[in-house]
């Protein structure tokens, strides 16, 4: 298997909403952003797939020396090898790279986050730094951009985890704020039993209503110029947002269940973003 074959059974195989953005590109940014997503995917799986957090610490202090290994042109990991001729060719650093690996560290060593604040911190490095990434692959001229993609990508962490609360739950995991579970009078011990209430409900709407305008805060940065380059991510705001409109018309069940969006549906609202340029 070559490493760009790697890096699309990956991306495919997630099934996220990311993959159906991509298809639409011009292959050598289809190419670039296929296996940074998958790089993505690869240190993401370390914290979700790895039950001991000693051998998980100990691969991602491996991906750190991989992505410093590699920029000094010496890459030995598939999603490496494919993601260097996307380095040349876009400009990308090693830094942002560094950044969502401390962001997968942060999830080792912590299970709450006290306020929105703190939250955003972890946000900034799982998310924001990828809508970065991201945007610089599907061709950003305007530096507004990065504000832009940096917005959109808390915008889509956020939808994240209102939709994988009860999966998170099952791994010990509460990304909601604390003060905002006494802000409505939820306990930790009800989300980890997945119990849902009237309580947890208006919890989840003000989490959703955030998001909300996080969405429309970052679609008002986007500057006219690169409004066309930067598709990819305009197709997965649709998608996303059209999640968590899913997610509050089934009243927050997601404590017991996964809500989803079927690969058609997902494709349909990125092919109309692609056709008619608007969400």
């Amino acid at each position: 298997m070559t490493p760009e074959q790697y890096v699309q059974q990956k991306a495919a195989a997630s099934g996220s909403s990311f993959y159906y953005a991509f298809l639409f590109l011009p292959p050598p940014r289809r190419a670039a952003i296929t296996a940074f997503y998958a790089f993505c995917r690869e240190v993401d799986d370390v914290v979700d797939e790895v039950s001991d957090p000693g051998v998980a610490r100990t691969k991602l202090a491996w991906w750190q020396s991989e992505v410093a290994q590699s920029f000094a042109g010496r890459p030995t990991h598939p999603v490496m090898q494919a993601l260097m001729p996307g380095v040349a060719a876009f400009g990308l650093e090693q830094e942002p790279l560094q950044a969502v690996i401390r962001g997968c560290q942060m999830d080792l060593e912590q299970t709450r986050y006290l306020d929105f604040q703190a939250l955003q911190r972890y946000c900034h490095l799982v998310a924001g730094v990828v809508g970065e990434v991201a945007a610089r692959i599907f061709g950003q001229t305007e530096a507004q951009t990065t504000a832009y993609a940096h917005k959109l990508g808390l915008a889509f962490q956020l939808t994240n985890i209102i939709r994988d609360v009860g999966e998170d739950a099952l791994r010990g995991r509460i990304y909601l704020p604390v003060s905002e579970l006494q802000q409505f009078e939820v306990k930790a011990h009800e989300i980890l039993q997945r119990q849902h209430s009237d309580r947890f409900v208006a919890l989840m709407r003000f989490q959703a209503q955030r998001a909300h305008a996080l969405y429309d805060e970052a679609l008002a940065l986007l500057p006219d110029a690169d409004r066309r380059a930067q598709k990819p991510g305009l197709m997965m705001a649709s998608i996303y947002r059209t999640l968590l409109r899913e997610i509050e018309a089934e009243d927050f069940q997601v404590l017991k269940q996964r809500i989803s969006l079927t690969p058609l549906r997902k494709l349909w609202l990125a092919w109309k973003v692609q056709a008619l340029g608007r969400l």
